[in-house]
């Protein structure tokens, strides 16, 4: 855990590798009837995010995980022993004149689900990040297009003004979530603008389909096509290099840029004869972003080994990283997301942590690096079973 913020010299020496901007929340949880209601449940955009973050970087690599927490004067305190136990780099704001920010969420038949407040919020801002948390390898967001470009910016001036002191500093990436209530048809030509701020900009498909005027997104239709053209077409990332991750649930992940096509399957697949493992899909897409993000600078690492000593006789494999270039870590990235999201499913709330006999961080009773052999596995299978289903090189 840490206090407030750093100096610049301290900077100079920052190890952070992921920073979310995204909100930390208390919820509340209306099953309906259907099954009892819960309450302090730890949630929100930064809760998930960093939870996916921190699957990714692994215990040794913990503190390179960076967020801001505010804590009002009705804060749990069985919450906060749950993210000290992540051992994080976790800036504790606290301020007993305030409530802790809590929202409601109602769950309804057909997964209908409505949201609203229930306190006052505070959005994190730019400038409340310290020189350490603003020099970070990654970044991730969840807000509008006006406010993404915004953010992008502010970090990228306060990045100069410390490089002005003599730091060396290379670009960040950006990852975008783009809010669902501002997806919309009339904000589409700034989402559109917005995109060619970050790196990464990853809607799902439902909010996808919105901002252009349709019920959902589908991939396999020449309007969707037409969708994802458009987007490569205006630009994502400054030299137009970026990727548009278009997260759909159960039906995985589907990956654009302007030479490749990249479609993963979920982690949990349904089968009729079995019992789901999801209990939740809530914050999956927030971990799946924080584990992306992490992933692109965890080359090298255990879970990163996991993949490459899988993937690395897979010829279809070999052509996704030549296509992506000086971007590899994309497609590595990708798998540690889909692996993350896989542990935020299977409860209400964050995953369970806990230490095995043998000393390992487990995770719902699995370690993260086994569950990425796993997947990774089953993917290179479907690799060279079928891989078309999976590619497609312009």
């Amino acid at each position: 855990m840490s206090g407030e913020g750093s100096t610049a010299e301290e900077s100079k020496i920052s190890s952070v590798e992921f920073c979310t901007l995204g909100m930390f929340i208390l919820d509340d949880i209306d099953f309906e009837g259907s099954r009892p209601s819960v309450k302090n449940v730890l949630g929100g955009a930064a809760s998930f995010a960093v939870i996916g973050a921190r699957l990714a970087a692994g215990k040794e690599y913990s503190r390179s995980v960076s967020w801001i927490v505010d804590v009002g004067s009705d804060f749990p305190p069985e919450v906060l022993d749950v993210i000290k136990a992540w051992d994080t780099d976790c800036v504790i704001r606290e301020d007993p004149g305030r409530l802790t920010t809590r929202a409601w969420n109602g769950y309804g038949p057909n997964e209908k689900r409505a949201f609203q407040y229930l306190t006052p919020k505070l959005r994190l801002e730019p400038h409340m990040l310290s020189d350490s948390q603003v020099l970070s390898k990654t970044f991730h967001m969840v807000c509008s297009s006006s406010r993404c470009i915004t953010i992008v910016r502010e970090i990228l001036k306060r990045r100069e003004g410390l490089s002005s002191s003599g730091i060396h500093i290379d670009r960040p990436i950006f990852v975008w979530e783009p809010v669902p209530d501002m997806c919309t048809l009339e904000e589409q030509q700034r989402f559109l603008e917005a995109c060619r701020e970050v790196d990464i900009v990853s809607p799902n498909d439902l909010e996808l389909g919105m901002m252009f005027g349709q019920p959902a997104w589908n991939g396999e239709s020449s309007l969707g096509r037409e969708i994802v053209d458009k987007i490569l077409e205006s630009g994502i990332g400054p030299q137009g290099k970026g990727y548009l991750v278009i997260r759909a649930g159960k039906g995985g992940s589907y990956t654009y840029s302007r030479g490749l096509r990249l479609w993963l399957p979920a982690y949990h697949q349904p089968i009729a004869s079995e019992k789901s493992p999801v209990v939740d899909p809530t914050g999956a897409g927030n971990s799946f972003l924080g584990a992306l993000a992490q992933g692109m600078v965890s080359e090298g690492r255990d879970a990163a080994k996991a993949v490459t000593s899988v993937l690395s006789e897979s010829a279809v494999w070999r052509k996704v990283v030549t296509v992506c270039g000086k971007q590899q870590s994309i497609p590595l990235a990708l798998i540690l997301a889909t692996v993350a999201a896989s542990f935020v499913v299977e409860q209400i709330g964050v995953p369970r942590q806990s230490t095995s006999s043998g000393g390992k961080e487990h995770w719902n009773g699995t370690e993260f690096t086994e569950r990425v052999r796993l997947y990774t596995q089953g993917l290179y299978r479907t690799l060279e079973e079928s891989p078309q289903k999976h590619l497609q090189i312009n």
